[in-house]
């Protein structure tokens, strides 16, 4: 078997944490892209160094609220818990599994003393890299309403950013929580989406965002003229780039 793999070092291939579990549906998503990114650049048998810690995603819902309201106290604990319990087991990098808390990313990152690939500058990059610069945003309600992804996509990466209207924001949000977040995906809930990103489109959205980890589990480039940004795949490849450069 010999010379059949790429030699790849122990000490080359970083440890990545991941925060997961909200929701757990695209934590599984993470997981196995990361290991198909690792098995097929390096071969069959390579996989992954990581480690997973979940958040009981239920007992964030009480966090969530309060965090809707302007009090992140809870929130913030609970992630740099996460972040903290992912360095004592050894990551030398940390993922959050989540579009949503990556407006975390950086309090993480100080408080926590260990770098955090924040899923929005990935995705800056790859937008400007494609030359696109009118862009659609999906997401839940906070990625597309607050003031942490849009702006930092306008101000740090010169985008426009198109974000739906607000009775279309309450159903792309209802379905990522109500159907996506439990693995379930309804063909009805597809057509949804992609008569929103129609409509965007006729304002002049050249390509579209998946801003929450679990949209791609029901719109895929198959789904829509324009090019998608999988904010999943893009954040895994992103993370095995990291882990393994030298």
């Amino acid at each position: 078997m010999e010379g059949q793999y790429k030699y790849l070092e122990d000490s080359v291939c970083k440890v990545i944490g991941v925060i997961g579990g909200v929701s757990w549906a695209s934590s599984a998503t993470y997981y196995r892209r990361m290991n198909e990114v690792m098995r097929d650049r390096y071969g069959s048998l390579y996989s992954a160094n990581l480690l997973l810690y979940s958040i009981p995603f239920h007992s964030f819902a009480a966090q969530e609220r309060l965090a809707a309201e302007g009090d992140w106290t809870m929130m913030t604990a609970t992630m740099v818990d996460a972040a903290m319990r992912l360095k004592a087991g050894g990551a030398e990098v940390i993922v959050i599994a989540s579009n949503t808390l990556n407006s975390l990313a950086s309090v993480i990152e100080e408080k926590v003393g260990v770098k955090v690939l924040n899923i929005i500058d990935i995705v800056g990059e790859k937008i400007i890299a494609s030359g696109l610069k009118k862009i659609i945003l999906l997401g839940t309600k906070h990625t597309m309403e607050n003031t942490f992804y849009k702006p930092t996509l306008e101000k740090k990466f010169g985008l426009e950013v198109l974000v739906p209207n607000l009775e279309e924001r309450n159903y792309i949000n209802d379905v990522i929580f109500d159907e996506l977040c439990n693995d379930v995906v309804k063909e009805e809930s597809r057509k949804g989406y992609v008569d929103i990103i129609k409509r965007l489109e006729k304002e002049g959205g050249e390509g579209v965002i998946l801003g929450c980890t679990e949209i791609p589990l029901l719109i895929g480039q198959n789904d829509v003229d324009i090019p998608i940004f999988d904010t999943t795949e893009l954040h895994s490849v992103a993370a095995i780039d990291y882990a393994t450069s030298k």
